[in-house]
């Protein structure tokens, strides 16, 4: 089996397209009035943020290389490096990402990591930029564990999910509305990603996919964009700031903190660390179920549709 295999870091080279992509949607909505909004202390935020998750790469990425490649010395399969290699690796890199996503919205612990991502009230190209200072802290690299013991080489897998990444680059747009029903149906597209940024209450905890729109299908997860409530974005709780430490480091905080109060049990504790996002011992807060329910006690019509069981 071999150890030195090489790709191209695809997310690098995708750069000069991520750049020409912003000035054209920048360009688009302030032409046409429509598609979205650009506002400058926001967008520089999510610059920022994309700038340190390279720079967290940088400096950390030996951790969860040197875990997988640890792996790969002990697994005694091999799958290639043909195209159909890659492809399967492409898609099961997907699977892998659906569920590393999905527990980051339901786990507090991994969720620190990818709140900064929905910090945006905006919703753009450079909000796909906005992205995790963190993302080692959170262990999710035991997710890709799975597929290097198959016998998926360490750097087909990085490699794969940087393709992803890229992937989901273009679909943070409003300047898109639908695309063919056909290409709805199994890809993951700027209406249903959308649909994922929204903090309505039916929105909450949807559409986590990655490219394949068909794993939220598949485990129950997809909420269509509704036109008659359209995504307002944002967090529950919106912290209302553009300075990036504390865009990425405020959940964290607020973890340590909520662990740190007097008279709790070791559970309550852990609890406020891995239970879902909006957990307090005392019931003071609310979860995205607490929430949905508060909204269909005031709207008993919404019950059924999409997002609340429908």
């Amino acid at each position: 089996m071999s150890g030195d295999l090489t790709y191209p870091d695809a997310t690098q080279l995708a750069v000069p397209f991520f750049i020409a992509a912003i000035l054209a949607e920048f360009l688009w909505i302030a032409l046409r009035k429509r598609g979205g909004r650009y506002e400058t202390r926001d967008a520089v935020t999510s610059l920022i943020m994309g700038a340190g998750s390279v720079a967290e790469g940088l400096l950390l990425g030996f951790i969860a290389w040197g875990f997988l490649m640890t792996l790969w010395q002990i697994t005694p399969l091999d799958m290639g490096t043909s195209l159909w290699a890659v492809a399967a690796c492409f898609v099961l890199d997907d699977l892998r990402y659906y569920w590393v996503h999905r527990f980051g919205h339901r786990v507090r612990w991994v969720w620190a990591s990818h709140v900064n991502h929905h910090s945006s009230q905006h919703y753009n190209l450079t909000t796909a930029l906005r992205q995790t200072w963190t993302g080692t802290f959170t262990f999710m690299m035991v997710v890709k564990a799975p597929m290097v013991l198959l016998g998926f080489h360490p750097a087909l897998v990085l490699f794969c999910g940087g393709l992803n990444l890229i992937y989901q680059f273009w679909i943070h747009t409003e300047a898109i509305d639908r695309l063919p029903r056909w290409f709805e149906a199994v890809m993951n597209t700027p209406s249903h990603h959308r649909a994922h940024h929204g903090r309505n209450p039916r929105y909450l905890d949807c559409n986590y996919a990655g490219v394949f729109i068909i794993w939220d299908k598949l485990f129950g997860t997809f909420v269509p964009e509704q036109d008659h409530d359209r995504p307002d974005f944002g967090l529950v709780h919106n912290i209302a700031t553009f300075n990036p430490l504390r865009v990425a480091f405020h959940e964290w905080a607020g973890i340590f903190k909520d662990m740190a109060q007097p008279g709790l049990t070791w559970k309550q504790r852990l609890l406020y660390a891995f239970a879902p996002p909006g957990y307090s011992h005392d019931g003071s807060r609310e979860t995205s179920a607490g929430i949905k329910a508060a909204h269909l006690k005031r709207h008993p019509e919404d019950t059924g549709t999409p997002g609340f069981g429908g």
